[in-house]
């Protein structure tokens, strides 16, 4: 997910943190049947590869996959097909007892891109660039919601749970902002993290990286060709702290691990692809399950900050739960939990309607945006003869919903739009339902 770029209040030594390139095969942390199976079945997909390129789809180095290709080699897995000017044109190719053996490689699991990690490595990186080392201060809070209408209080409420890595918890009437507060706390995530394409587990491979999810940054930072001692391990991308929104559709057996059967390996749950960033779930309370059911998955993740998943073979194994999770529901927090539960939410953030010069400053830049001249006598009457008169409170959503529908009814009539009293009440009784 795209999201405006992060104030940077107390960013962490992001060069130090990244995973530095396994020079040897036992480095990597992978079984050697493992890569076997993973260069067997990329040759057999792509028929016949240079080093380099077998290096560019598995994010080894080429050293490393020369002693591989060697292995292979002895086993009568491979051969080398033609020798270029250099090591890194040498073109390698299957045998037939290798392409034999890739046919059944490929019927157990069909992954064949950049090799995993290692799960012990994946738990210390997470460890080693937590959501909860990042420093968040009142000045960055300012800075990172500089023209946002966001009442002061709700500012330091907001900071002070971001800083801490505790869930929060965003409850208020419908409209208020909770959705679009909850979405903006991306920007007081700092630093740029390593995320792996996928782990190995029991021999089993779960991806991990989703372009959907995790947004890659530029390393700028890139060693000399010959300061091999500072490569980056290229099985881990540089990225921006994950922002993951689920709403209405999560179930409980989305935070469970996602076997396909029909290529063998597994995704990762949301949850565990947010990993040091921010996991949102909106709008609680209209899932599939109940909002008890969803809050007893967590209690334990909450409290101990790991997960427990399971393998379909019956493994079982624990991965951090390092993210800040944010619940936005209409709900008051007692119709949601027990007071156990509550206990766990570090914050519970009423986000309710907007006074007067708050609502005025939104509808003026609602106004703006769609070109529709602001009017004071007609702002008065709003506030005066439709939100008093009807007892609708200033939530945040309504200049731009009633500003939308003037802008509608000008461009159906072919019209400039303007800010009328017969606009304003064709637009209010069109978005309320009061005739």
């Amino acid at each position: 997910m795209n999201t405006p770029s992060a104030a940077r209040v107390i960013p962490l030594d992001e060069a130090a943190a990244f995973p530095r390139a396994p020079r040897t095969l036992e480095e990597t942390g992978l079984p050697l049947l493992f890569l076997v199976e993973l260069a067997a079945k990329l040759l057999f997909v792509r028929g016949q590869m240079r080093l380099t390129e077998l290096s560019q789809q598995m994010r080894l180095s080429a050293t490393v996959l020369e002693s591989l290709l060697a292995f292979m080699r002895a086993e009568r897995l491979c051969e080398v097909l033609r020798r270029g000017e250099t090591d890194g044109d040498i073109l390698y190719e299957l045998t037939d007892a290798g392409r034999a053996r890739a046919v059944e490689y490929l019927d157990r699991c069909k992954y064949a891109g950049a090799a995993p990690v290692g799960l012990a490595a994946y738990v210390a990186q997470v460890e080693r660039q937590s959501v909860t080392k990042m420093r968040v201060t009142r000045d960055g809070v300012n800075e990172a919601f500089r023209g946002l209408i966001v009442k002061p209080e709700v500012r330091d409420q907001l900071g002070a749970a971001m800083g801490s890595g505790r869930a929060l918890f965003l409850y208020g009437p419908a409209g208020a902002g909770k959705t679009y507060l909850a979405e903006r706390l991306a920007l007081l995530l700092d630093g740029d993290i390593a995320v792996p394409h996928a782990i190995l587990v029991d021999g089993e491979v779960i991806q991990v990286f989703d372009p959907l999810i995790h947004t890659p940054v530029e390393d700028d930072r890139r060693p000399a060709a010959l300061d091999n001692l500072m490569r980056p391990d290229l099985r881990w991308v540089r990225c921006k702290r994950p922002v993951a929104i689920t709403g209405g559709e999560l179930t409980l057996r989305m935070l469970d691990l996602d076997y396909d059967a029909s290529s063998g390996f597994y995704q990762a749950p949301p949850h565990v692809k947010a990993n040091n960033g921010l996991f949102v779930v909106d709008d609680l309370g209209r899932q599939i399950v109940t909002p008890e059911q969803l809050m007893n998955r967590w209690i334990v993740p909450m409290d101990r900050h790991h997960d427990y998943l399971a393998l379909h073979s019956g493994t079982k194994f624990a991965l951090p739960f390092d993210v800040v999770l944010v619940f936005s529901t209409n709900l008051m927090p007692a119709d949601v939990a027990d007071p156990a539960f509550l206990r766990r939410l570090g914050y519970k953030i009423h986000i309710g309607p907007m006074d007067e010069h708050e609502y005025r400053e939104i509808f003026t830049r609602v106004c703006d945006a769609r070109d529709v001249p602001f009017d004071e006598s007609a702002f008065q009457m709003l506030l005066n003869d439709y939100h008093k008169a009807h007892g609708q409170p200033l939530l945040a959503c309504y200049p731009r919903d009633l500003v939308n529908q003037i802008a509608d009814l000008a461009r159906y009539l072919g019209e400039p739009a303007r800010l009328t009293p017969e606009a304003l009440d064709w637009a209010w009784h069109n978005y309320f339902a009061t005739r």
